[in-house]
């Protein structure tokens, strides 16, 4: 662990698929509770989890005049559930079935008298088997969960750091576990065409509340089976003419089936200087989507954002103060 600190760690598919597929379904249980718990956000921002020192957590959620937090702790496994009364409760994150884990947190639920409704069927899988009835998945490399955290943890440092050179709607860096991935999202502030819905497992209500406005997103996401790599992506919804055509970052591409430019990980790993790459792929990618949407760039960019540093705020004319 002492020489991963600074590295961005090797996260190839293979060699954490099956802890990959498992540790996806428990994080839609913990994230499930969360659904149940927080009033809806736009655009679904009450169901992320996000980036903590030590893993994944819920934030705080309310609940019976009181608030509940729960967090995947990656460096001592545990699944950990903390409230506003001082308790604390927790397991053991090692090998175990869905429906056992779901169990768990049932259980541990009940002991601090927290009380909410969970849809079992998981979203946006192809093979959604109810989380009670799920002994098919049951592993857990604790290595493996753990570099995956330490991707996401230097993944979010750069997102946040992109984020701050936005004075426009711009989401936080949240990490969605329906779709397992972690993104940051700019906004045109212009309203989008009604989106066609149809993402699998996914309600179309849902899809067309998340894509009311115009966006240009990126993320990071760890594979699956289908495409078996991790890689960084960004799209543009709608996407406008001429958007795929733009130049990018080095060993980036436009990936047509997907409709998103794509940056493997190992691009991004193995480059002199990966925070740099990561960031100007961020940039580009958001450039060809302002650029080709016919964004208000000019007033919706700043520089980025320094610790400690004000932003300096420039001063419009006596017209445009009074409008």
């Amino acid at each position: 662990m002492e020489q991963e600190r600074g590295t961005w760690p090797d996260l190839r598919y293979e060699t954490w698929r099956e802890t990959a597929a498992t540790l996806q379904l428990w994080t839609q249980v913990i994230g499930k509770v969360r659904l149940g718990l927080a009033p809806w956000v736009n655009h679904s921002w009450q169901v992320p989890l996000y980036v903590t020192a030590r893993g994944l957590t819920t934030s705080p959620m309310p609940f019976a005049g009181e608030v509940l937090e729960l967090e995947f702790d990656f460096l001592h496994h545990r699944l950990l559930a903390r409230t506003s009364r001082a308790e604390e409760r927790g397991f053991a994150l090692e090998p175990q079935t869905v429906a056992d884990f779901y169990s768990r947190v049932g259980a541990l639920l009940r002991e601090l008298g927290v009380r909410v409704a969970i849809n079992e069927r998981p979203v946006e899988l192809a093979q959604a088997i109810p989380f009670s009835e799920d002994r098919t998945h049951r592993s857990y490399d604790a290595d493996a969960a753990r570099r995956f955290w330490r991707v996401l943890l230097k993944t979010d440092t750069v997102f946040t750091h992109f984020r701050s050179a936005f004075l426009g709607k711009v989401s936080p860096v949240h990490f969605f576990w329906g779709s397992f991935d972690l993104a940051v999202t700019r906004f045109s502030g212009r309203r989008a065409p009604q989106h066609p819905g149809g993402i699998p497992g996914l309600s179309d209500a849902v899809t067309r509340e998340a894509y009311s406005h115009e966006v240009s997103s990126a993320g990071f996401w760890p594979g699956n089976d289908a495409a078996p790599r991790a890689a960084f992506y960004s799209y543009a919804y709608p996407q406008p003419a001429g958007f795929s055509g733009h130049a990018v970052t080095p060993g980036a591409s436009y990936d047509k089936g997907l409709g998103e430019f794509i940056l493997p990980y190992d691009t991004v790993r193995e480059a002199p200087d990966p925070e740099a790459t990561l960031l100007d792929f961020l940039t580009r990618t958001y450039a060809a989507a302002a650029d080709a949407g016919h964004w208000d760039r000019a007033a919706l960019e700043c520089a980025l954002g320094a610790p400690g540093k004000v932003r300096p705020v420039a001063q419009g004319s006596a017209s445009e103060s009074r409008k």
